[in-house]
């Protein structure tokens, strides 16, 4: 935000009993998530939320309330999106905010929006969660966005409602979570029609609307509750989750163990220390400790104590944490602790048991944090050295990382770090690519593949791992301390521009879909939008907004 104070630190933990924002309600297998924004609770002052305008505090409600749907309401298989205010849904996100935002605010705002609304796609494509937009009055903007992301939109045809993606004409910018590549590539609309869309300010509506693919179906307000209900349950026939019949009970999201330190983040499972001469930050992941469930009836009884559904919740609020608070932390090193043979055990369990609802939503969970790695703008190198274990699900961290060193110790076998590839890592986690990283790491070159399927469940020393490329280096005890600090002294040194540009590019190399599309275009487009005068200079369109003056642009096409 302003960058002339200290702003204060954000927290992305939240419960139902605080909502400013959202209002939820159970009836069945449907859920129904209403929009009513509270235009004096923005997270920063300086702008009011009118119109069920929405900052990063909408979001981060969204966000949570989308996450106890998912594990506090098994029975639900549908999530209706709608709006309690008269003749609008959203109108996107609030103009005002951005105008008085930082570029780096503006930028983690839109990549937290996209994958929360990208998070609603992958809960559908994965888990059977259902998503249905009753769009009930106007939708513009950010508005629009979070219904592309839902499975069906129906659209109430009043004569007034409309959506719309009105970022070019009125503001200057483009629509920042995913609009123009969805409107595209999920719905298919043709590019022409979508041209038009996208520079009128004033939005499609009704049979309009369902003609150019805009919506999935309208209807008149008198038949509109009774549509949504009728497309509700039937999305919900489609889903692979309990349902009210199977009597499944949820588990509660309760508070996360935590504590906040001037340069210490710590939970139960996940420190991370921040090193602020270095600009640099230690992710440490422990592994579980202890008897551990071994089946559902254990793993429910565990509830969100879970060992690793308390990981996923602690690793992602740590990340989240961490890119948003800590901007001027550019290297984060990700590090292991514990028994290898304890994460496998964990593993087998998850691996036997992925058909049951609690134990499928918490590998969604999982995959999602770990996505969350993936399109962070931070560089991250795996730190493997005496003590870790890096084995199955935890070598996930690691094979997300730009780079691994692996500690050899030739001379002491029995202290020698190990890496072990498992089952876990032939895609239960895939990246938003659809590729496991394994994959991603070697090009699904089918040697490389099997030579690593070859030494599966094998624990590998740093010379084993390095000869079959699952690690970058594998310096010895002598070697180890300047080699890994000449790596990240190099590194903090760089252009942390260039960095996030190079790392966005070498970390996506496989195939392209609808999510790499999404963040590559926002990074490279917006990014660089956000920054020129036309939008945000004195006169630019985001800047005068609403102040009754006309936008004066630089003519010239760069």
């Amino acid at each position: 935000m302003d960058t002339t104070a200290a702003p204060a630190r954000v927290d992305y933990q939240t419960h139902p009993s605080r909502y400013r924002h959202w209002k939820l309600k159970f009836e069945g297998p449907v859920a129904t998530l209403a929009a009513d924004f509270d235009e004096n609770a923005g997270l920063r002052p300086g702008y009011k939320l009118k119109l069920n305008s929405y900052d990063l505090g909408v979001d981060i409600e969204l966000n949570d309330a989308v996450n106890r749907i998912r594990f506090e309401h098994p029975e639900v298989r549908t999530v209706v999106v709608t709006s309690l205010k008269d003749k609008v849904f959203c109108s996107g996100a609030n103009i005002f905010m951005l105008g008085v935002s930082s570029h780096a605010w503006k930028v983690n705002f839109c990549k937290f929006t996209n994958e929360t609304r990208n998070g609603l796609e992958d809960s559908s494509r994965h888990d059977g969660l259902k998503f249905l937009a009753a769009v009930n009055g106007a939708c513009a903007g950010g508005g629009y966005e979070l219904a592309l992301a839902c499975d069906e939109i129906l659209l109430v045809d009043d004569r007034s409602s409309a959506v719309s993606l009105p970022e070019v004409p009125l503001l200057g910018v483009l629509p920042g979570t995913g609009g123009l590549t969805r409107v595209t590539d999920k719905r298919h609309v043709r590019h022409d029609l979508a041209d038009i869309f996208c520079t009128t300010t004033e939005g499609v509506r009704g049979q309009r609307a369902k003609d150019w693919r805009l919506v999935d179906d309208i209807a008149k307000p008198a038949q509109f509750a009774a549509k949504v209900q009728e497309r509700a349950l039937e999305l919900a026939k489609g889903s692979i989750r309990p349902g009210p019949a199977a009597g499944a009970k949820g588990v509660a999201l309760t508070p996360l163990q935590r504590t906040i330190e001037a340069d210490v983040l710590r939970y139960t499972h996940v420190t991370v220390e921040i090193d602020r001469a270095r600009r640099v930050a230690t992710f440490t992941v422990k592994a579980p400790a202890g008897p551990q469930p071994a089946d559902p009836a254990g793993i429910e009884a565990a509830g969100a104590e879970w060992y690793p559904l308390a990981l996923a919740r602690e690793l992602e609020d740590a990340i989240l944490s961490m890119r948003t608070n800590e901007l001027d932390i550019g290297t984060w090193l990700m590090k292991s602790q514990g028994d290898a043979a304890d994460v496998l055990a964990t593993d087998r369990v998850l691996l036997a048991h992925r058909d049951h609802w609690l134990v499928r939503e918490t590998i969604g969970l999982l995959r999602r944090t770990f996505a969350r790695l993936d399109v962070s703008s931070r560089s991250l190198f795996a730190l493997i050295d005496e003590g870790s274990c890096f084995a199955g699900t935890f070598l996930e961290l690691a094979l997300a990382c730009d780079r691994s060193y692996h500690l050899a110790l030739p001379d002491d076998e029995a202290r020698a770090p190990k890496i072990t590839v498992g089952e876990a890592n032939s895609g239960l986690y895939p990246m938003v690519t659809g590729q496991s990283r394994l994959a991603r790491r070697f090009y699904d070159e089918a040697p490389a593949l099997d030579a690593v399927r070859a030494k599966a469940g094998q624990a590998l020393d740093a010379d084993a791992a390095f000869a079959i490329g699952l690690v970058t280096r594998n310096p010895d005890d002598i070697d180890w301390a300047d080699e890994t600090r000449i790596a990240i002294e190099e590194r903090v040194a760089m252009s942390p521009d260039a960095l996030t540009g190079m790392e966005a590019n070498l970390r996506f190399n496989g195939p392209e879909n609808m999510f790499t599309r999404v963040f590559g275009r926002l990074t490279a487009w917006q990014n660089w939008i956000f920054q020129r005068p036309n939008a945000v200079g004195e006169k630019g369109a985001l800047k005068v907004y609403g102040k009754g003056d006309k936008a004066a642009f630089d003519w010239n096409r760069v």
